[in-house]
């Protein structure tokens, strides 16, 4: 009698316990609740932009967890594997890839399938990639953010030859792996000629390569550093930044959080709002907007920010042109 009532308390206990996970599962699980593949080319942990990707998702209606749900896919800044978690994405018929992290899952998103929506970010002409038919009306699966960072190359050696005119060689850092790498070089190069500066090419693919390539400067010095726009070296910065004030080169680079990280000087837009849009176009498509009637977004607004305490260190002094052209001086 004893071990019967035992067991009866124990199949109570259970049943309970059941009971008050069911609610949980059954609203993570519930039918009809649409699935994001979120595709990014880095890592969770060197990825800042998640609040405001959950941002534009929210003001569009959606919540994760909730009424949306996502599948995540990080490649770790190895770009060969992004074809790989795509095609993954789709045999798990998510109702719409979020290709985050740049081009490279832009690209791999659009190899994998031509009717699952994309929404993707990207750093230069979408039309010019053959990603899109036109900039108004993108047609077929595809449509979101293009930064124009790239073409930005020859602004960011025009303001490295404003702060250091005398400057004769500059070190330009690529990856020759990025599917915009040629084109930015021969940006950076036409702008070189036009200054009549010579500029040496650092060709990094790894991050295992980045010491020898800063350890050469050492036997080839070189008067300032420009960091291409590329989303492997954000998820590097914090190296190249450290390596750069260990050789007192001065360094440009393709976006803000260089600088508040403690990088010279950077020219670009904000990612925080390409990534917040990202998510007002994938809440929009998932409500039954087309890609093909979205317009690809593009930023009205470019910010220089420069830090006075690292060009302190660089023993550097900001003209006082820059600083008038600065949108922040980090003090």
């Amino acid at each position: 009698m004893l071990l019967d009532q035992l067991k009866r308390r124990e199949f109570i206990t259970l049943l309970g316990g059941a009971a008050a996970a069911w609610p949980f599962t059954a609203r993570a699980q519930q039918p009809g609740m649409p699935v994001i593949g979120f595709l990014n080319s880095l890592s969770a942990e060197r990825w800042p932009y998640m609040a405001a990707f959950h941002q534009g998702l929210k003001e569009a209606g959606y919540v994760e967890g909730q009424n949306v749900s996502i599948e995540y896919r990080w490649a770790d800044g190895h770009y060969d594997r992004l074809p790989a978690l795509a095609v993954d994405l789709v045999r798990r018929r998510v109702d719409l890839i979020a290709a985050t992290g740049g081009d490279p899952s832009a690209f791999a998103a659009k190899a994998a399938t031509t009717t699952t929506p994309i929404v993707f970010n990207v750093a230069e002409d979408p039309v010019k990639d053959g990603l899109v038919a036109s900039l108004n009306r993108p047609g077929g699966n595809m449509t979101g953010v293009s930064i124009l960072t790239a073409s930005l190359e020859a602004k960011r050696l025009e303001l490295l030859h404003e702060l250091i005119p005398n400057a004769a060689v500059i070190a330009v850092l690529v990856n020759p792996n990025f599917s915009e790498a040629e084109s930015q070089l021969n940006v950076v190069q036409a702008a070189a000629n036009k200054l009549g500066r010579q500029i040496r090419v650092l060709n990094v693919s790894s991050e295992r390569e980045i010491d020898p390539v800063f350890a050469e400067l050492i036997q080839h010095p070189v008067d300032a550093l420009l960091v291409v726009s590329d989303p492997f070296f954000f998820a590097v910065r914090e190296k190249l930044i450290a390596l750069a004030a260990r050789h007192t080169v001065p360094m440009i680079a393709f976006i803000r959080e260089f600088t508040v990280a403690g990088g010279l000087m950077s020219y670009g837009t904000r990612l925080s709002d390409a990534y917040r849009q990202m998510g007002v176009y994938s809440g929009r498509i998932l409500k039954g907007d087309k890609p093909a009637d979205l317009p690809i977004v593009q930023p009205t607004k470019f910010e220089l920010v420069i830090n006075l305490k690292t060009a302190k260190a660089l023993g550097l002094d900001i003209p006082d042109k820059l600083l008038a052209l600065a949108d922040e001086v980090i003090e």
